[in-house]
């Protein structure tokens, strides 16, 4: 889930039928401590939000339409609450984790790519 404001509505004239009678949010992306963070997302309400208000927003294809009752829509994001308040302290990135103690940002371990018929491999058993 993803922490939204709404900032308007979007108005579609001609449509996939399973957006009828919906009502398509406008929703700029926020990070924890509630400021703008880049990016919007479309979304179905699905809880009545209006224009300012902070929601919670699921972008998650299948999710969003199990939450619709429409296994089979060309739906992918919906608004399935209101925020009232968000508390906690704000999750630390991995380059300010590595600050505050003092050490570097981990590099991740590269990944193995030998084919399985590469010299050395195991023997597949079709080739046995």
């Amino acid at each position: 889930m993803k922490l939204a404001r709404v900032v308007g509505t979007v108005i579609s004239t001609i449509n996939a039928p399973a957006f009828d009678g919906r009502t398509l949010l406008l929703c700029d992306l926020l990070d924890p401590s509630g400021r703008p963070s880049g990016g919007y997302l479309i979304a179905v309400d699905t809880v009545g939000a209006g224009a300012g208000e902070t929601v919670l927003v699921l972008d998650e294809g299948n999710s969003a339409r199990q939450v619709l009752g429409a296994p089979g829509a060309p739906i992918r994001t919906v608004v399935v609450g209101i925020v009232d308040e968000v508390t906690g302290e704000e999750p630390a990135t991995p380059t300010a984790a590595g600050k505050l103690h003092g050490k570097p940002p981990r590099k991740p371990a590269p990944i193995s790519r030998r084919r399985r018929d590469a010299p050395g491999a195991p023997a597949r058993a079709d080739h046995a």
